[in-house]
């Protein structure tokens, strides 16, 4: 709090106008949030002026880092040349071709504002289509805002019937879908839990939801809002298991907002307008100028295979050698997660099912986030890291040393393993 006296100010002031002081509740945390005021590559800067390695990466839609030049470069020059448009513009058809051709499952694809929106039009659509009301989810499953399912669900929750299915329990999921069959219009799954902890799901999990919801009619969705990085086709295409609809958000825009439900052609030509019944969609900033030149720009030429593949990469190096650390200095814990994206927990693993880190004592992570804040590291408070592409082997290195000087220093009051002496 001494240390950090204008992102106080800010907080209080804020406050007056803002419930909490911001307008995302994921940003909260006490005694107050710090105000980043400026970012550069794989850096921030707070208001009282403290530099930080980003590992927060805006909860991974930051992947291109901060202020890439060449979107940076792209944004300027249409910011010139008009940004509302009110039409159809010389971008949006492009990057829908980017993404039809770089995810396998995506034949078809429309954009809306957010991962959030996303899910919501795919869900709708399945529901439309199917004729059918139920949706199965898993249990502490995160598909937006207004579909949550983590600690019992949100009371904002879409008023769609749920059923609540276990995460890589194979047989108990297959007997739910099968049960449901008549009524039964979706399946939703992260092929990796995001804000469930950065939990991978096995591909006998993926394959089964993929074989009973053929069997029954119901339509398979793959929420690769976050997953689509971890690979450069994604994550269904990486496994090699294709859903019937795909939502995608976050670092696709480029850094600005950004949303695209896609998949089979059949289900997707539903909403051409030139043809009869077709499903209505809309939404003003859907193909905004801003989000489709960000967009596009940063998968034609930024987010490369090679690209993609060395952040991957190098985040297993990671996850590994902080795995090791931590195993070496005997704390109960484990780092979750796949390719650029993970996830710290004060649990002992493996760590198959979100039910097994419901009972972590949340007071660990919470001194881990403030003590890597004072050693110079942007962290989450949930313990999920997130590289970018400007991250790279010297900023590892530097984020692995001040892990152990935090171990090493806090040894006494961390959980701990049993002595393999």
């Amino acid at each position: 709090m001494a240390a950090n006296p204008k992102s106080r100010s800010r907080q209080a002031d804020a406050s007056h106008a803002l419930p909490g002081g911001s307008t995302r509740a994921v940003l909260w945390y006490p005694p107050f949030p710090l105000a980043i005021a400026r970012g550069e590559g794989c850096y921030v800067e707070d208001l009282d002026g403290h530099r930080y390695a980003d590992l927060v990466s805006e909860y991974s839609a930051g992947l291109y880092g901060h202020s890439d030049p060449a979107i940076a470069d792209a944004l300027c020059r249409a910011i010139r040349e008009g940004i509302s448009l009110g039409a159809p513009n010389v971008y949006e058809a492009r990057l829908a071709a980017a993404i039809v051709e770089r995810f396998p499952a995506i034949e078809r694809v429309r954009f809306c504002n957010s991962g959030t929106e996303a899910n919501i039009m795919a869900l709708s659509t399945a529901r439309a289509l199917t004729r059918r009301e139920k949706v199965l989810v898993f249990h502490e499953g995160y598909h937006g805002g207004v579909l949550t399912f983590a600690h019992g669900g949100s009371r904002l929750n879409l008023p769609f019937p749920y059923v609540l299915g276990e995460y890589n329990k194979v047989e108990s999921t297959d007997r739910a879908i099968r049960r449901e069959a008549s009524n039964l219009a979706a399946v939703i799954v992260e092929p990796m839990m995001g804000g469930g902890g950065c939990i991978p799901a096995t591909p006998e999990f993926l394959s089964i939801l993929r074989s009973a919801t053929r069997d029954i009619g119901a339509l398979l969705i793959f929420d690769e809002v976050m997953t689509s990085r971890l690979s450069y086709r994604g994550l269904h295409g990486e496994l090699g298991i294709h859903p019937d609809l795909v939502t995608l958000g976050k670092y696709i825009g480029g850094g600005s907002s950004f949303g695209a439900f896609g998949g089979r052609a059949d289900i997707m030509d539903r909403f051409d307008p030139s043809t009869p019944e077709a499903f209505p969609h809309g939404g003003t900033f859907n193909n905004n100028i801003l989000s489709m030149v960000a967009g596009l720009t940063g998968l034609e030429k930024v987010l490369t295979r090679e690209a993609s593949a060395r952040m991957n990469d190098l985040g297993d190096r990671l996850r590994a050698k902080l795995q090791h650390l931590l195993d070496r200095h005997q704390i109960s814990a484990v780092l979750l997660g796949r390719g650029s994206l993970m996830n710290l927990h004060f649990v002992s693993g493996p760590v198959t099912q979100p039910q097994q880190l419901a009972h972590a004592d949340r007071r660990h992570l919470q001194l881990w986030h403030l003590e890597m804040l004072a050693r110079g590291q942007h962290v989450t408070p949930r313990g999920l890291l997130a590289l970018s592409l400007p991250f790279g082997e010297d900023e590892a290195d530097a984020f692995t040393e001040a892990m152990e000087d935090f171990v090493v220093t806090h040894k006494a009051v961390l959980p701990r393993t049993e002595s393999r002496a």
